[in-house]
Protein backbone atom coordinates (compact mmCIF):
# COMPACT_ATOMS: atom_id res chain seq x y z
CA UNK A 1 0.00 0.00 0.00
CA UNK A 2 2.95 2.12 -0.49
CA UNK A 3 2.37 5.39 -2.09
CA UNK A 4 3.76 4.51 -6.16
CA UNK A 5 1.64 3.67 -8.87
CA UNK A 6 0.29 -0.02 -8.77
CA UNK A 7 -1.38 -1.67 -11.55
CA UNK A 8 -4.63 -1.82 -9.82
CA UNK A 9 -6.31 -0.65 -6.70
CA UNK A 10 -5.35 -3.00 -3.31
CA UNK A 11 -7.83 -5.09 -1.91
CA UNK A 12 -7.82 -5.01 2.18
CA UNK A 13 -9.23 -7.60 3.81
CA UNK A 14 -10.21 -7.95 7.69
CA UNK A 15 -9.21 -11.17 9.31
CA UNK A 16 -11.49 -12.52 11.94
CA UNK A 17 -13.46 -15.85 12.56
CA UNK A 18 -14.71 -16.76 9.60
CA UNK A 19 -11.55 -16.21 7.47
CA UNK A 20 -8.43 -16.87 9.72
CA UNK A 21 -7.67 -21.06 9.02
CA UNK A 22 -5.00 -20.69 6.76
CA UNK A 23 -6.65 -22.93 3.98
CA UNK A 24 -9.06 -19.81 4.18
CA UNK A 25 -6.50 -17.27 4.51
CA UNK A 26 -4.78 -19.04 1.47
CA UNK A 27 -7.85 -18.29 -0.84
CA UNK A 28 -8.39 -14.99 0.46
CA UNK A 29 -4.66 -14.38 -1.18
CA UNK A 30 -5.13 -16.16 -3.90
CA UNK A 31 -8.97 -14.42 -4.83
CA UNK A 32 -7.33 -10.64 -4.78
CA UNK A 33 -6.65 -9.78 -1.12
CA UNK A 34 -3.29 -7.70 -1.07
CA UNK A 35 -3.17 -6.63 2.67
CA UNK A 36 -4.52 -7.99 5.53
CA UNK A 37 -6.21 -5.93 8.73
CA UNK A 38 -6.58 -7.17 11.88
CA UNK A 39 -9.18 -5.09 14.28
CA UNK A 40 -7.44 -4.76 17.58
CA UNK A 41 -11.10 -3.98 18.85
CA UNK A 42 -11.63 -7.80 19.25
CA UNK A 43 -9.57 -10.74 20.33
CA UNK A 44 -6.51 -10.58 22.23
CA UNK A 45 -2.88 -10.67 22.43
CA UNK A 46 -2.67 -14.77 22.00
CA UNK A 47 -5.45 -14.78 19.04
CA UNK A 48 -3.62 -12.35 17.11
CA UNK A 49 -0.17 -13.76 17.10
CA UNK A 50 -1.41 -16.92 15.82
CA UNK A 51 -3.47 -15.30 13.12
CA UNK A 52 -0.47 -13.09 12.28
CA UNK A 53 1.48 -16.13 11.89
CA UNK A 54 -1.47 -18.00 9.86
CA UNK A 55 -1.71 -14.71 7.39
CA UNK A 56 2.78 -15.05 6.57
CA UNK A 57 2.65 -18.78 6.10
CA UNK A 58 -0.50 -18.88 3.83
CA UNK A 59 1.29 -15.69 1.79
CA UNK A 60 4.73 -17.78 1.50
CA UNK A 61 2.91 -21.14 0.44
CA UNK A 62 1.66 -19.14 -2.68
CA UNK A 63 4.99 -17.37 -2.98
CA UNK A 64 3.82 -13.16 -1.62
CA UNK A 65 4.22 -10.43 0.61
CA UNK A 66 0.94 -9.96 2.53
CA UNK A 67 1.13 -6.60 4.26
CA UNK A 68 -0.81 -6.51 7.89
CA UNK A 69 -2.60 -3.61 9.84
CA UNK A 70 -2.91 -3.46 13.13
CA UNK A 71 -6.01 -1.35 13.69
CA UNK A 72 -5.61 0.10 17.00
CA UNK A 73 -9.11 0.09 19.05
CA UNK A 74 -8.65 3.86 20.05
CA UNK A 75 -11.68 5.43 22.84
CA UNK A 76 -14.65 3.34 21.99
CA UNK A 77 -17.54 2.31 24.10
CA UNK A 78 -19.06 -0.86 22.83
CA UNK A 79 -22.55 -1.06 22.67
CA UNK A 80 -24.79 -3.69 21.64
CA UNK A 81 -25.46 -2.03 18.19
CA UNK A 82 -21.74 -1.50 17.82
CA UNK A 83 -19.62 0.83 18.93
CA UNK A 84 -18.89 4.63 19.18
CA UNK A 85 -16.17 7.47 20.26
CA UNK A 86 -15.81 8.26 23.70
CA UNK A 87 -16.72 11.63 24.28
CA UNK A 88 -14.46 11.84 27.28
CA UNK A 89 -11.70 12.07 25.63
CA UNK A 90 -12.51 15.10 24.00
CA UNK A 91 -9.79 17.87 24.99
CA UNK A 92 -7.53 15.45 26.57
CA UNK A 93 -3.97 16.53 26.37
CA UNK A 94 -2.32 12.76 25.47
CA UNK A 95 -5.00 13.02 22.50
CA UNK A 96 -6.95 9.54 21.53
CA UNK A 97 -4.53 6.56 22.70
CA UNK A 98 -5.46 5.04 25.41
CA UNK A 99 -3.83 2.02 27.72
CA UNK A 100 -4.70 -0.48 25.37
CA UNK A 101 -3.38 0.99 22.43
CA UNK A 102 -0.36 1.26 24.08
CA UNK A 103 -0.45 -2.49 25.03
CA UNK A 104 -1.48 -3.23 21.34
CA UNK A 105 1.64 -1.03 20.37
CA UNK A 106 3.92 -3.70 22.22
CA UNK A 107 2.22 -6.64 20.11
CA UNK A 108 2.44 -4.87 17.02
CA UNK A 109 6.30 -4.07 17.59
CA UNK A 110 6.72 -8.05 18.59
CA UNK A 111 4.62 -9.09 16.06
CA UNK A 112 7.10 -6.15 13.18
CA UNK A 113 3.28 -5.47 11.81
CA UNK A 114 3.70 -3.44 9.02
CA UNK A 115 1.05 -0.35 9.17
CA UNK A 116 -0.68 0.87 11.86
CA UNK A 117 -4.35 2.00 11.96
CA UNK A 118 -5.48 5.11 14.16
CA UNK A 119 -8.86 5.24 15.65
CA UNK A 120 -10.75 8.60 16.09
CA UNK A 121 -7.45 10.75 14.99
CA UNK A 122 -8.79 14.90 15.91
CA UNK A 123 -5.93 15.71 14.67
CA UNK A 124 -2.40 16.14 13.31
CA UNK A 125 -1.25 16.41 17.27
CA UNK A 126 -2.74 12.65 17.65
CA UNK A 127 -0.88 11.37 14.69
CA UNK A 128 2.45 12.79 16.35
CA UNK A 129 1.94 11.14 19.53
CA UNK A 130 1.44 8.02 18.01
CA UNK A 131 4.19 7.87 16.06
CA UNK A 132 6.50 8.59 19.02
CA UNK A 133 5.05 6.04 20.96
CA UNK A 134 6.03 3.31 18.07
CA UNK A 135 9.19 5.12 17.82
CA UNK A 136 10.18 4.13 21.46
CA UNK A 137 8.97 0.68 20.43
CA UNK A 138 11.28 0.25 17.62
CA UNK A 139 8.24 -0.17 15.50
CA UNK A 140 8.81 2.17 12.62
CA UNK A 141 6.66 1.52 10.29
CA UNK A 142 3.94 3.49 8.42
CA UNK A 143 0.56 5.05 9.93
CA UNK A 144 -3.16 5.02 8.64
CA UNK A 145 -5.21 7.80 10.10
CA UNK A 146 -8.98 7.16 9.70
CA UNK A 147 -11.04 9.89 9.37
CA UNK A 148 -14.34 9.08 11.23
CA UNK A 149 -14.72 12.10 13.29
CA UNK A 150 -16.17 15.71 12.90
CA UNK A 151 -12.80 17.08 14.20
CA UNK A 152 -11.01 15.24 11.90
CA UNK A 153 -12.62 16.58 8.75
CA UNK A 154 -12.08 20.36 10.29
CA UNK A 155 -8.66 19.53 10.67
CA UNK A 156 -8.34 17.00 7.57
CA UNK A 157 -4.83 18.96 5.82
CA UNK A 158 -2.50 18.70 9.14
CA UNK A 159 -3.75 14.99 9.40
CA UNK A 160 -2.95 13.74 6.03
CA UNK A 161 0.05 16.10 6.43
CA UNK A 162 1.03 14.03 9.35
CA UNK A 163 0.46 10.57 8.42
CA UNK A 164 1.71 8.27 5.69
CA UNK A 165 -2.24 7.38 4.93
CA UNK A 166 -6.01 7.79 4.79
CA UNK A 167 -8.89 5.77 5.54
CA UNK A 168 -12.34 7.23 5.12
CA UNK A 169 -13.99 4.76 7.94
CA UNK A 170 -17.58 5.83 6.69
CA UNK A 171 -19.08 3.58 9.58
CA UNK A 172 -18.51 6.40 13.06
CA UNK A 173 -17.91 9.24 10.18
CA UNK A 174 -21.80 8.37 9.70
CA UNK A 175 -22.54 9.25 12.92
CA UNK A 176 -20.57 12.43 13.23
CA UNK A 177 -21.85 13.78 10.20
CA UNK A 178 -25.39 13.95 7.74
CA UNK A 179 -25.41 10.52 5.82
CA UNK A 180 -26.54 12.28 2.98
CA UNK A 181 -23.07 14.47 2.66
CA UNK A 182 -20.91 11.02 3.19
CA UNK A 183 -20.65 10.97 -0.46
CA UNK A 184 -19.20 14.14 -1.05
CA UNK A 185 -17.20 14.46 2.34
CA UNK A 186 -15.72 10.87 0.46
CA UNK A 187 -15.14 12.40 -2.58
CA UNK A 188 -13.07 15.68 -0.59
CA UNK A 189 -11.25 13.39 1.27
CA UNK A 190 -9.95 11.48 -1.34
CA UNK A 191 -8.83 14.83 -3.75
CA UNK A 192 -7.36 15.73 -0.42
CA UNK A 193 -5.40 12.61 0.09
CA UNK A 194 -4.11 12.50 -3.51
CA UNK A 195 -3.30 16.08 -3.99
CA UNK A 196 -1.15 15.69 -1.29
CA UNK A 197 0.62 12.21 -2.70
CA UNK A 198 -0.76 10.13 0.35
CA UNK A 199 -2.59 6.49 -0.57
CA UNK A 200 -6.34 6.33 0.48
CA UNK A 201 -8.26 3.55 1.48
CA UNK A 202 -12.25 3.49 1.39
CA UNK A 203 -13.95 1.33 4.08
CA UNK A 204 -17.04 0.15 5.78
CA UNK A 205 -20.08 -1.49 4.54
CA UNK A 206 -18.66 -1.83 0.89
CA UNK A 207 -20.67 -5.27 0.38
CA UNK A 208 -22.17 -5.44 3.34
CA UNK A 209 -25.06 -7.76 2.42
CA UNK A 210 -22.68 -10.29 1.34
CA UNK A 211 -22.07 -11.17 5.41
CA UNK A 212 -25.06 -13.11 4.28
CA UNK A 213 -25.77 -13.56 1.02
CA UNK A 214 -23.33 -15.04 -1.77
CA UNK A 215 -24.24 -12.27 -3.86
CA UNK A 216 -23.57 -8.11 -3.57
CA UNK A 217 -26.73 -5.91 -4.48
CA UNK A 218 -26.10 -3.40 -7.13
CA UNK A 219 -25.70 -0.61 -5.00
CA UNK A 220 -22.91 -2.14 -3.05
CA UNK A 221 -21.50 -2.90 -6.90
CA UNK A 222 -21.88 0.85 -7.74
CA UNK A 223 -20.38 2.12 -4.06
CA UNK A 224 -16.88 0.03 -4.81
CA UNK A 225 -16.86 1.08 -8.05
CA UNK A 226 -17.02 4.73 -7.78
CA UNK A 227 -14.86 4.63 -4.68
CA UNK A 228 -12.24 3.47 -7.38
CA UNK A 229 -13.45 5.76 -10.00
CA UNK A 230 -12.91 8.54 -7.24
CA UNK A 231 -9.63 7.71 -7.09
CA UNK A 232 -9.02 5.22 -4.27
CA UNK A 233 -5.93 3.85 -3.63
CA UNK A 234 -7.63 0.54 -2.03
CA UNK A 235 -11.05 -0.53 -1.15
CA UNK A 236 -11.38 -2.30 2.68
CA UNK A 237 -13.97 -5.43 3.38
CA UNK A 238 -14.88 -5.44 7.32
CA UNK A 239 -17.29 -7.62 8.73
CA UNK A 240 -17.62 -8.80 5.11
CA UNK A 241 -14.03 -10.67 5.74
CA UNK A 242 -14.22 -11.21 9.02
CA UNK A 243 -17.71 -12.48 9.78
CA UNK A 244 -19.31 -12.90 7.09
CA UNK A 245 -20.53 -16.43 5.36
CA UNK A 246 -18.84 -15.88 2.19
CA UNK A 247 -15.47 -14.26 2.66
CA UNK A 248 -13.86 -15.60 -0.12
CA UNK A 249 -16.15 -14.66 -2.19
CA UNK A 250 -16.55 -11.44 -1.16
CA UNK A 251 -12.89 -10.54 -2.26
CA UNK A 252 -13.11 -12.27 -5.39
CA UNK A 253 -16.16 -9.86 -6.29
CA UNK A 254 -14.55 -7.24 -4.66
CA UNK A 255 -11.68 -7.84 -7.55
CA UNK A 256 -13.85 -8.03 -10.29
CA UNK A 257 -15.15 -4.76 -9.30
CA UNK A 258 -12.32 -3.31 -9.05
CA UNK A 259 -11.00 -4.25 -12.36
CA UNK A 260 -14.32 -3.48 -14.54
CA UNK A 261 -13.77 -0.34 -12.90
CA UNK A 262 -10.23 0.82 -14.23
CA UNK A 263 -11.12 -0.79 -17.25
CA UNK A 264 -13.93 2.04 -17.88
CA UNK A 265 -12.38 4.99 -15.50
CA UNK A 266 -13.59 8.35 -16.74
CA UNK A 267 -10.92 10.61 -18.74
CA UNK A 268 -12.45 13.90 -19.34
CA UNK A 269 -12.21 15.03 -23.41
CA UNK A 270 -9.67 17.72 -23.47
CA UNK A 271 -10.41 20.47 -26.50
CA UNK A 272 -8.42 22.52 -27.53
CA UNK A 273 -9.53 26.78 -27.71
Amino acid sequence: MKYKKQEHAQIVATIGPASQKEGIVRKLIESGMDVARLNFSWGNSEEHTVVVGTIREAARSVGRHIPIIADLSGPRIQEKSGHEFDIHFKGRSDGVITAKDLRDLDLGAKLNVDYVAMSYVGSEADIVCLKKEMAVRGLNKPVIAKIERREALENLDGIIAAADAIMVARGDLGNEVPLETIPFVQLDIIKRAKKAGKPVITATQMMLSMTENPMPTRAEVSDVAFAIIEGSDAVMLSEESANGKYPVEAVSMMKKIILEAERHEYKPVVRRL
